[in-house]
C-alpha cells in the first residue's frame, strides 16, 4: 500500500514543477514587449501630431498656447517650403552636372546602361513619393 502513495505524491511533484514551468514560460511572454505595427516610417503630419501632443503634455499647455504652437508651426512651414523652392533651382543645376560629368567617364554601352538605371530609380521615387522635407517638421 505504501507504493501507490509515493507514485501521487510524484505525479503532485511533476504537476506542481510543470505548473511553476508554465507560469515562467507565461511570465516572459507576459513582459516581452509589443511590436508597433505602423508600417514605415511617421510621416510628417504624424511627427507635427506627436510633437504638439508632447509639448502639450509635458508643458501642460492651455488651449490657446496650443492655438498659438499650431499657428507658430504652419508658418515655419511655409517659410521652410520657400526656401526649399528658392534653391531647388540650384539644386537641380547641381544634380544635372553630376549627370555630366558621370556620363562623360562612362563608354557609350555604360551610358546608354546608366540612362537605364536612372530612368529606373525616377520611376522608383515615382511609386514611393517621400513626403516634402521641412512639411510637419518645423520643431
Amino acid at each position: 500500500m505504501r507504493r501507490p502513495n509515493l507514485a501521487v505524491i510524484v505525479y503532485l511533484c511533476l504537476v506542481f514543477v510543470s505548473g511553476i514551468a508554465v507560469g515562467a514560460f507565461g511570465l516572459g511572454l507576459y513582459r516581452t514587449r509589443t511590436v508597433n505595427a505602423t508600417s514605415g516610417p511617421m510621416g510628417p503630419d504624424e511627427m507635427k501630431r506627436r510633437y504638439v501632443d508632447d509639448l502639450k503634455t509635458r508643458l501642460k499647455l492651455n488651449t490657446g498656447q496650443v492655438q498659438n504652437l499650431e499657428g507658430i508651426l504652419h508658418k515655419t512651414d511655409g517659410r521652410y517650403r520657400e526656401l526649399r523652392e528658392k534653391y531647388r533651382p540650384e539644386v537641380r543645376a547641381i544634380h544635372e552636372a553630376q549627370v555630366q560629368e558621370i556620363r562623360a567617364i562612362l563608354s557609350g554601352t555604360q551610358q546608354g546602361e546608366y540612362d537605364k538605371m536612372r530612368a529606373e530609380r525616377e520611376n522608383e521615387r515615382r511609386k514611393h513619393p517621400r513626403p516634402p522635407m521641412g512639411k510637419g517638421s518645423a520643431f
